[in-house]
């Protein structure tokens, strides 16, 4: 997987030596959104690589997101700030009208505007999408929009977002999944006038927050695709948003890998090399293998959606062996550290806490295996 697209990450990598582990420990310490960073990206046209050609963007597909997305976490930065004006993509572009194309994507694809919220979780239906209670009721020329949502990161750095509303009661559709409409929300005309932004503090730096609508009116031309067909269209940028964490989280691994051998090639105890001992040695040998088995599902994964084929099964499948990847690597990382594992200034401690979020987030990984389970296999469901 790391021979595709050479140029783009040597070019990612050259831009992220710009921002070493000491900038990433300021912002963490201050709370601050790393916003030289997400600049950064957006004037090299990284974060328009999913957006065609003619709307001013590189017009590839999520193999090339994927291997941006992946080499800015072997760099030792985070994607987290940014990422989810790629994966947005999958809704706006198959799915939004030519207007709103014309009106929204140039200036993404520019750095002008930010599409970086995507708001679908809510506080008492979790990964139960099907029961959001957020409602968007039509009045003439506007929807209004009422309800809760949480965990909804990067609202307060966006412009605009994807807002994933009921404008059927679920007791009225002939199925859950019906019902559910999408809305591009213009942040900078809601914030005060129906919308409220609580942030939330968490465990890492992600500029989560908790979003309040009271009667926001939204207009109806800003409705993407028809209305009640909502949940199919943000399954596309699932998909994407799956396959581009896992890349996110193969570049983790192989940072935390390339920091462990590093270190336990150079740390003396006992008057030799910790790394000469299997103790150590072996754990980071088998993280590699797991680390390079999981990339090739992720490879296969974003093949299958740039070919236009069904790839639910495999983005599901790549987000949650790469989570897994990530999570052991950073654990053996830790441990080849010793106490120095725990100490801000090697940032294994900062990448560790970043990479544990994604045995929740986007996707638990129970609801993936229960997925496979019930879709792949054909057992019978248990919910």
């Amino acid at each position: 997987m790391t021979a595709e697209f050479a140029e783009i990450r040597e070019a990612v990598a050259r831009l992220c030596a710009d921002f070493p582990g000491r900038y990433w420990r300021e912002r963490d310490r201050v709370r601050a959104y790393p916003k030289e960073f997400v600049d950064a990206l957006a004037d090299s046209g990284f974060l328009a690589v999913l957006i065609p050609e003619e709307y001013g963007g590189s017009g590839l597909g999520v193999r090339a997101a994927s291997a941006v997305l992946e080499e800015v976490h072997r760099s030792g930065c985070n994607g987290a700030a940014c990422h989810a004006q790629m994966y947005t993509m999958g809704t706006l572009l198959k799915h939004g009208s030519d207007a709103q194309k014309r009106q929204y994507l140039p200036q993404i694809a520019s750095g002008g505007l930010r599409l970086q919220a995507f708001g679908v979780t809510e506080p008492t239906s979790g990964t139960d999408t099907t029961r959001i209670r957020t409602t968007a009721v039509r009045d003439g020329d506007f929807y209004r929009v009422s309800g809760q949502k949480v965990f909804i990161s990067r609202t307060e750095h966006s412009d605009l977002m994807l807002l994933l509303a009921r404008t059927t009661p679920r007791d009225r559709v002939a199925k859950p999944t019906d019902g559910m409409s999408v809305f591009i929300v213009d942040l900078r005309t809601a914030v005060g006038n129906g919308l409220t932004i609580k942030p939330l503090a968490t465990m890492m730096n992600h500029a989560t927050t908790e979003l309040f609508f009271d009667n926001l009116a939204v207009p109806a031309e800003n409705l993407v695709g028809l209305e009640g067909k909502g949940f199919g269209y943000i399954l596309d940028s699932m998909n994407v948003e799956r396959i581009l964490i896992a890349s996110e989280c193969i570049g983790d691994a192989r940072w935390f890998i390339a920091k462990a051998t590093a270190y336990a090639t150079e740390r003396q105890v006992f008057g030799r090399p910790i790394g000469q001992n299997q103790g150590i040695q072996f754990p980071i040998a088998r993280s590699y293998a797991q680390t390079e088995a999981a990339a090739l599902m992720v490879q296969k994964a974003a093949a299958l959606f740039d070919g236009g084929e069904k790839c639910g099964a495999e983005a599901n499948m790549a987000k949650m062996l790469a989570a897994d990847a990530s999570k052991e690597a950073a654990d053996v990382c830790v441990q080849t550290h010793g106490g120095y594992g725990f100490a801000e200034e090697y940032d294994v401690e900062r990448k560790f806490r970043e990479t544990r979020l994604y045995q929740v987030a986007p996707v638990s990984t129970n609801l993936i295996l229960s997925y496979i389970g019930t879709h792949v296999l054909g057992m019978p469901k248990s919910f």
